[in-house]
């Protein structure tokens, strides 16, 4: 007796945006306050244990603990002692599945256990009709071949889909192994990091990565980019002197895997691998719950119900057709054809066709998916927790202004130098050009000849390489001008004097020197007597120390980093050429200069980005920026890309407007809100759950990676569905806590990638929202493809229930009914996303 397949109703009440029911941000409202705490206290117990008190030893303390020479470094034997005793100085990779279980996964997952137990009870009432009837109908058979031919067919294609996102993981690791430079019995040998001991001697430079925790013992002009760590872009000094109780901001401490962008430092090894700070940040990553995506919570309480409604029908029939007379072999093949019925046997096929098609559009748009599921999960994405370097800006520090003349000129920039440009006749421009490109030390790295200005790779302190590349830009080659002007000596940068001075052989005159100088603004107007104007000096009188300090507040309201720049022409009778001079004992002047102008960088938003947060907002999305930066800058670039709207203000501008304390100023009354992340440590949940849920456009700064996790916490405890941009080891327990985390490919940690869903190939925000747009277009097309396939339903099963009730022989046949779900069901258009 034939079977025939129907295919049932699909119950999605939610809506992308709308608020769904989700379990894991439920349970985190529960106990929200002792998660918070229990995490807060892990971290606190982490501060406690880096290093110990490594930072506070003095040096001969810190030999004799680590028995070592600082001078010599370990014996080669010692070191080979430690390294079996410690293991490799990596990080240890998170446990991995193996592919038969990730492969079987995709078999007995979700729909597919429908599908098997359909293509079971197929089989079985195949066995029945053989055991009844000398020559069965194969219907049965066939169908239950087919129903198994489904699952391992779309199994595979979700496996095989899964896979190459997986090789795609595993190209971002076989990068060139790091190297370590480290002093073993007296000599300087190069060795791969991961053989880095605890007790080495290890040298790093401008350029280096840092390759294990290290307490610095000696250092020149050596500062460290931490951004990875604490997300502040701003370049941090190492020295030898303990200058701070907590082991994370003494300067004396360097951190594995972040980087020195210039100067040089020795230091001893004081943890490797998981036992580093980073190590230990990452290893909170692998021990958070993980919740279930929306799509797979709606295809569970789909397979609930539809079971639940086969089995009703199939009950109901069994006793209809022992009431009609039946005999009960023949309810028992009723009772397995009304369940087989229900089973929908062309969706699964059809879900794993439209997830799949949309990760492959994503990936050309440079979205890699690491998760099927997570394309419709950003889809249903509802707030946006945004990093801001690298992710809404540019990466990379750039000229924003300058003031000379008096006047404040806007620089390009643009990320492909298509701007405005300012007038560069002034002869007040071409001193100040001079100064930024000599007391300079940043310089291109060889074999980019062929690569543009803004995108080339320098050697040296952000701030420095941005003046060099608008110096390279607006006056031809920084390196002519060095060989022109040669520098005679130099006293670098350092947090005492707040300036960095060079003096040079003049061009211009055979027997005459320059001294330019170049730091804090305060600190060279200080030393200054005199200001060019229109190329000509003239007194520093009140009226222009007053034009000085309206355009240095000006510029430093934008979140600008503002430095000062003068100069001074050395007398020939004086300093004549051959002149030693000592920047030691200070042999020259230093004061009495001549002001030249300011200018101020910045990292600049990413062109597509405004559009992009536009887009996020009119699709009911709320975008939220977290940065370890300064509330200041962080607020400009809020501004600059739209996450804070024009005409919002934060309770900070209201009292500023209305001339009153802040404490005075009703905070429901600001829709904009920055909070600095000392705030936020103080802040109970229910503080925190009332600033997400009054204010529309919030700015995060100077967060921590716990206080990142607590502010994802918040959100989902608001019932919102939370995707999460990051790059750092410091974001990835932010990542794998968010429904959907999503990772930088180009500047993104290892770690973060593997704790991410979803990796930007081109770390760009406006990324984000195209996979917003596929997500919810994915959405979409499961609806349609659900409401066609209710088509056939009723012309289906009507028959089935006639032959039964009245004994009306079947029009059509099992195999034929197949026939047309799969044909039907499976062969339908993919719209196009056109906007969200």
């Amino acid at each position: 007796m034939p079977v025939a397949t129907v295919t049932p109703v699909l119950a999605v009440t939610s809506t992308p945006t709308a608020g769904r029911e989700y379990s894991p941000a439920a349970t985190t409202s529960e106990n929200g306050g002792g998660k918070r705490k229990q995490k807060e206290k892990e971290l606190d117990e982490l501060k406690k244990e880096v290093n110990l008190d490594d930072h506070k030893l003095s040096l001969d303390e810190l030999g004799r603990k680590y028995q070592v020479d600082l001078s010599r470094g370990l014996t080669n034997a010692r070191a080979a002692e430690i390294l079996v005793q410690d293991g490799p100085n990596a990080l240890t990779p998170p446990p991995t599945t193996p592919e038969w279980v990730k492969f079987c996964r995709q078999l007995f997952g979700g729909f597919s256990i429908l599908l098997w137990i359909g293509a079971i009870l197929c089989f079985l009432a195949y066995g029945i009709l053989a055991a009844m009837e000398d020559e069965p109908a194969n219907d049965n058979l066939y169908l239950g071949v087919v129903l198994a031919a489904v699952v391992i067919v779309t199994g595979c294609f979700s496996y095989y889909q899964e896979a190459k996102s997986s090789k795609i993981m595993d190209s971002f690791k076989n990068m060139v192994p790091q190297q370590a430079l480290v002093i073993r019995e007296g000599e300087k040998i190069q060795i791969n990091a991961e053989n880095v001991v605890v007790g080495d001697l290890v040298e790093v430079k401008g350029g280096d990565r840092v390759p294990a925790d290290m307490r610095i013992i000696s250092s020149h002009g050596c500062k460290v980019d931490n951004s990875s760590l604490t997300g502040e872009s701003e370049p941090q000094t190492r020295s030898p002197e303990f200058t701070h109780e907590n082991p994370l901001e003494t300067r004396n401490i360097c951190f594995f895997s972040t980087n020195c962008v210039e100067g040089t430092a020795r230091g001893i090894v004081i943890s490797t691998g998981d036992r580093t700070v980073m190590g230990r940040i990452a290893s909170l990553a692998s021990g958070l719950e993980v919740g279930r995506t929306p799509i797979a919570m709606e295809i569970e309480h789909f397979i609930r119900l539809i079971t639940g409604v086969a089995v009703f029908l199939g009950l109901s029939f069994f006793i209809l057709s022992l009431i009609l007379g039946y005999t009960w072999l023949e309810a028992v093949i009723f009772l397995i054809g009304i369940i087989v019925a229900n089973v929908p046997e062309g969706l699964l096929a059809t879900v794993t066709v439209c997830l799949t098609l949309t990760a492959k559009r994503m990936a050309r748009k440079n979205c890699l998916v690491k998760n099927l599921e997570a394309v419709e999960t950003l889809g249903s994405t509802s707030t946006i927790c945004s990093d801001k370097t690298g992710t809404l800006t540019q990466n990379r520090m750039t000229v924003a202004h300058m003031w000379f003349d008096n006047q404040i000129h806007e620089a390009d920039t643009t990320e492909d130098q298509s701007g405005a440009t300012f007038d560069k006749r002034s002869p007040t421009w071409a001193a100040l050009a001079r100064i930024a490109g000599l007391c300079n030390r940043a310089v291109f790295k060889p074999g980019q000849e062929n690569v543009s200005i803004s995108k080339r790779d320098t050697a040296g302190d952000a701030s420095e390489s941005a003046l060099l590349k608008c110096i390279q830009l607006s006056c031809g080659s920084v390196k002519r001008m060095r060989d022109r002007n040669p520098k005679v000596t130099e006293i670098p940068f350092n947090s005492t004097n707040k300036y960095q001075l060079s003096i040079h052989e003049r061009e211009d005159d055979p027997q005459g020197h320059l001294l330019v100088m170049k730091g804090a603004p305060e600190r060279i107007l200080d030393r200054c007597s005199r200001i060019l104007l229109q190329g000509q000096e003239q007194p520093l009188d009140q009226e222009m120390r007053e034009a000085f300090q309206n355009a240095y507040l000006e510029l430093g309201g934008l979140g600008e980093r503002v430095l000062g720049f003068c100069h001074l022409y050395l007398p020939p009778a004086k300093f004549p050429r051959g002149f030693r001079f000592d920047a030691d004992e200070v042999n020259f002047p230093t004061s009495d200069l001549c002001f030249v102008g300011l200018m101020s960088m910045i990292d600049p938003p990413r062109a597509a980005v405004p559009d992009a947060v536009g887009k996020c907002r009119s699709a009911g999305i709320k975008v939220i920026m977290v940065t370890g930066d300064h509330p200041i800058t962080a607020k400009a670039i809020a501004k600059g890309v739209g996450i804070i709207s024009e005409g919002n203000e934060t309770v900070e501008d209201i009292a500023a407007r209305l001339n009153i304390p802040v404490s005075q100023v009703n905070p429901r009354e600001a829709k904009a809100c920055v909070v600095h992340g000392s705030d936020l440590k103080d802040m109970s949940s229910e503080q925190l759950d009332e600033i997400l849920r009054n204010h529309t456009e919030i700015v995060f700064a100077r967060t921590s990676p716990q206080q990142k996790l607590i502010i994802v916490e918040g959100c989902q405890r608001q019932g919102a569905i939370v995707a999460v941009t990051g790059d750092g080891v410091n974001d990835s327990p932010a990542l794998k806590k968010a429904d959907i985390g999503i990772a930088m490919g180009i500047a993104g940690s290892d770690v973060s990638k593997q704790a991410a869903d979803m990796i930007l190939l081109d770390d760009n925000f406006a990324s984000i929202v195209t996979g917003v747009e596929e997500g919810r277009l994915i959405f979409d097309n499961l609806k349609k493809s659900i409401a066609y396939t209710l088509t056939s339903n009723i012309p289906e099963i009507t028959p089935f229930l006639l032959f039964i009730i009245a004994n009306i022989p079947l029009p059509l046949g099992t195999v034929t009914i197949l026939c047309i779900d799969l044909g039907t069901d499976m062969v339908r258009g993919d719209p196009n996303p056109s906007q969200i």
